[in-house]
């Protein structure tokens, strides 16, 4: 019994594999078989299905960038004008190729998981979506002067984002990470937020047919950790920009931690340093449980060195034992 760690492992993947980011993502079979590899090897907790975030508006007949050694990027905006979202339709998830693709990987991961490893599904949010659809600059102005074709275009996002979780679900996912970074007070205001977004999201929520994992991608959690209690969320993906011992005390009991390991700096981290920041972070949230051990964006950049991951494992089965007697907490 111990801290689970939740390594997630995306594009990653490719440099396992030996091969180009755009080469690992065109077959299921490439990121079903290195996420179980992957697994195996760093002992990860969980199987990670998630490609990239501009899988969604590939399917909405979006285009995507590719690079060397970073996360791919969505291209030209599918909404270039107030007028395209009249005309935008639904995708259909079972005629998309890019989605069928991450449905494919899931159900390999599936057979192999059998009930012993979760696999986590992601879905980009109906209110922060739009910021790859038209680009931030045009949806900051739609959200704050458009309120009538914000609310269309929030409409079909939410049928769209409950649609594609469900769909990862009945393929096997157990539970659904759900990324708004947008709700972040590192983003917008938090009354804003509950102002626009926060009734989408709850209503998007409750119509996912599993559980969910609110995260924000790396953006601050603690003013908006009430709200996204009561949105009804299992798990809360925390910035390292959150003070962890006062979120851990106000989440208690209420919803589980995901974080907060930070994966830009993690590129800089020699031995001595991971054992320190993971340890020191196992003792300050993981005391009573209710806590994963996890990067605090979503995704573990190509430039983190095998040796850094590989010590977290470590650093993870030492310190992470329960009861975790070692800590000064107990």
């Amino acid at each position: 019994d111990r801290v689970p760690l939740f390594l997630l492992l995306a594009y990653y993947g490719a440099k396992e594999a030996g091969l180009t980011i755009e080469e690992y993502f065109r077959y299921p079979d490439n990121v079903a078989e290195c996420q179980i590899k992957m697994q195996k090897k760093y002992k990860t907790d969980c199987y990670y299905s998630f490609y990239y975030a501009a899988v969604e508006t590939e399917a909405f007949n979006g285009s995507t960038l590719f690079y060397d050694d970073a996360p791919p990027n969505s291209s030209i905006p599918v909404i270039s004008s107030k007028e395209d979202i009249s005309s935008l339709e639904v995708p259909d998830i079972k005629k998309s190729e890019s989605l069928l693709k991450v449905l494919k990987t899931t159900e390999i991961l599936k057979k192999a998981a059998g009930s012993e490893i979760p696999i986590i599904g992601v879905v980009m949010s109906p209110f922060s979506l739009p910021v790859m659809q038209m680009g931030f600059e045009k949806y900051l102005n739609l959200l704050y002067f458009e309120k009538d074709l914000f609310n269309q275009l929030m409409e079909k996002n939410s049928r769209f984002c409950t649609d594609w979780a469900n769909a990862q679900l009945e393929a096997g996912a157990s539970a659904i990470c759900y990324f708004n970074p947008l709700s972040s007070p590192s983003m917008i205001d938090r009354g804003k937020y509950l102002s626009t977004g926060y009734d989408i999201d709850k209503r998007t929520l409750s119509s996912i047919k599993g559980p969910t994992a609110f995260h924000l991608a790396s953006g601050r959690a603690m003013p908006v950790l009430d709200d996204i209690i009561e949105a009804g969320s299992s798990v809360i993906g925390i910035s390292s920009h959150d003070d962890i011992k006062h979120i851990k005390k106000k989440a208690e009991n209420r919803i589980a931690l995901l974080g907060n390991l930070n994966a830009v700096d993690m590129i800089n981290w020699d031995r001595e340093k991971t054992i320190t920041i993971v340890s020191q972070l196992i003792s300050e949230a993981a005391v009573g449980g209710g806590f994963i051990l996890s990067d605090n964006h979503g995704e573990i950049p190509w430039l983190v060195s095998e040796d850094t991951l590989l010590t977290i494992t470590e650093s993870t089965e030492k310190y992470g034992r329960y009861p975790l007697k070692w800590t000064s907490n107990e």
